[in-house]
């Protein structure tokens, strides 16, 4: 038997999609979905929005790379515009929010280095977290399933119950540099971080010289109604890590930090080959112009407010099949009474992608474009799909 070409970590659905168009895909058998995945959370603007693939196209007749041996305009364009819009003194692209969680990780410990206590390198996780797949970002998440079989947890992490501020407190020594932690958790289950926490968190950073460190990856770009989550409780980070929605489909990442939590970054202490190529600039400069246009964060609101109006109506209706609804913006989770991979591949076949999570949630992550008919038609396919699950039961 020989071994698939693809490394088989994935157990991909029988699904192929050949094209898409705003918030639809196109299979292979021209077969029509409603895609409330969107890459999960990546294509913020939908399938080939016409600003990115006009962007994207000019750049690639120009230039695609050059490597940061040189200055490349369209980073300094993109990091002056995120200044701009957020807490943040400096930027350091990458490709991926793994990549930017690396950095993020590495900014914090070098800050205490060039303070003169490189002892303090240990950072504070929540359970239930999912910071990626590197080694340290499994080590960071903390997660038994992706830890197990990949050798020593890496050293420099420390774990406490999500929102328990007594465990955390016993948790920070004298060697802590660092809180981390997710606004909104995302494969943990679409679990908000109440605002009072995250200013709890910002209250002990202060008191203690340790740095705030937000992951909004999934978070962020608009996600929640707000450019990012943590603005929802009035608290801002000094190192922040994005991604995903940043580069509505092409991979972009990126971290944020003030200047003081960034001061021990300098000329050698990190670096990327393809982080902040021309193209990849090129998109996430022009995601900035549609997300950061007059009245697009208020539209991603109006339509995440009524998406949860509507979706609640489940919860009433099929008691047996849906527990509860989570969430913020157009980032909602439905707490499953069925397994949720069982109810993702039932909603598959009636034309609709939705993405699992943890503690057996099924997340709805649209394209931020959508309008209430496709709330309107999402509900309709949730309801069937429901109702299948109901019959079957009476069977």
């Amino acid at each position: 038997m020989s071994f698939p070409h693809l490394l088989p970590t994935y157990a991909r659905a029988d699904v192929a999609f050949v094209r898409g168009e705003g918030a639809y895909l196109f299979d292979e058998e021209r077969r029509k979905y409603l895609d409330f995945g969107a890459g999960v959370a990546v294509n913020a603007l939908g399938h080939a929005h016409p600003h990115l693939v006009e962007a994207l196209t000019e750049q690639a007749g120009k230039l695609w790379h050059t490597s940061n041996l040189y200055r490349v305009p369209g980073q300094e364009k993109l990091a002056r515009r995120l200044i701009e819009a957020t807490f943040a003194d400096t930027v350091f692209f990458t490709n991926s929010g793994v990549e930017a969680i690396e950095a993020s990780i590495k900014t914090a410990r070098r800050y205490h280095f060039a303070n003169g206590a490189p002892e303090r390198f240990r950072i504070v996780t929540f359970e239930g977290a999912f910071h990626g797949r590197t080694l340290a970002a499994i080590a960071a998440g903390g997660q038994k399933k992706y830890l197990e079989g990949f050798g020593p947890k890496v050293e420099g992490f420390d774990q406490v119950p999500f929102g328990d501020a007594r465990a955390l407190a016993e948790a920070i020594t004298d060697a802590t540099a660092a809180l981390l932690i997710e606004p909104i958790q995302g494969e943990g289950g679409l679990r908000p971080v109440p605002p009072e926490f995250l200013r709890h968190l910002r209250r002990l950073c202060d008191e203690r010289g340790m740095l705030l460190i937000f992951d909004e990856i999934q978070t962020g770009i608009g996600r929640t109604g707000k450019l990012f989550a943590h603005e929802w409780a009035g608290v801002t980070p000094d190192i922040m890590a994005i991604a995903k929605g940043i580069g509505g489909g092409f991979p972009v990442g990126a971290c944020l930090a003030t200047a003081e939590a960034a001061k021990g970054m300098t000329t050698g202490t990190h670096g990327t080959t393809f982080g902040g190529n021309p193209l990849a600039m090129a998109v996430g400069n022009a995601v900035l112009d549609v997300v950061l246009a007059p009245g697009f964060l208020e539209h991603v609101q109006r339509v995440g407010n009524y998406a949860r109006q509507q979706f609640s109506s489940l919860i009433a209706e099929y008691p047996a099949v849906f527990e509860d609804l989570r969430g913020e913006g157009l980032m909602l989770g439905l707490k499953m009474r069925v397994p949720n991979t069982e109810f993702i591949d039932a909603l598959r076949m009636h034309g609709m992608l939705a993405i699992g999570a943890g503690d057996n949630v099924v997340r709805l992550l649209p394209p931020l474009i959508i309008e209430e008919v496709q709330v309107r038609e999402a509900l309709e396919r949730l309801s069937a799909t429901a109702q299948g699950f109901v019959s079957k039961a009476q069977m």
